[in-house]
């Protein structure tokens, strides 16, 4: 049993599932495709993928301009806070984005659907975070919009420290949504 609960942008769902606590510890289904199905949740997961990271990493804003990938996100130990962007031309909420914190104790998950920027900034060591695609990772196709953009204004600096982030080069070198929406990769 799981409770979905929509966010601000259609498509993206919060999925807290049922947690079942005894002497030993506790059990939780992470995933069943029947229950996704029964919520209207229709997708096939090809490929699960796990990163651990030290705390203040931000992976971010990550996507595939083609073989665009579905995911299912959760943290298995310590905690994010993970953050999506709309790149759907056609949607209301184009441009506009949703940050969580997900954690080994919540046990939350975030369904975040095919033609979003996805990307986390882990808050503590040995953070592991790990997620389901419904494409195979194609590199070719790797794009990603710049952490910082001004115009996304996402809350970073109620979760960080800027002396300490730790962003990958290629990471650095993003464009800005405006940059991407003039070259219009999808």
């Amino acid at each position: 049993m799981f409770k979905f609960i929509n966010t601000n942008l259609e498509g993206a769902i919060i999925i807290e599932p049922q947690l079942f606590w005894d002497e030993r510890g506790f059990f939780m289904e992470s995933y069943n495709k029947l229950d996704f199905q029964n919520a209207w949740i229709e997708i096939d997961f090809v490929q699960d993928n796990h990163s651990k990271s030290k705390a203040w990493v931000l992976r971010w804003l990550h996507f595939q301009t083609q073989n665009t990938q579905s995911k299912l996100v959760r943290v298995i130990n310590w905690s994010v806070y993970d953050v999506i962007v709309d790149l759907r031309w056609n949607s209301k909420t184009f441009g506009n984005w949703f940050g969580i914190i997900l954690t080994a104790e919540n046990k939350k998950q975030l369904l975040i659907p095919k033609w979003f920027a996805h990307g986390f900034l882990t808050l503590e060591d040995d953070t592991e975070f790990v997620y389901k695609c419904d494409d195979y990772y194609n590199p070719i196709w790797d794009s990603g919009i710049i952490w910082n953009d001004i115009d996304l204004s996402i809350d970073w600096e109620k979760y960080y420290d800027i002396t300490n982030l730790t962003v990958s080069e290629k990471d650095k070198n993003r464009s800005t949504l405006k940059e991407f929406e003039k070259i219009n990769q999808f």
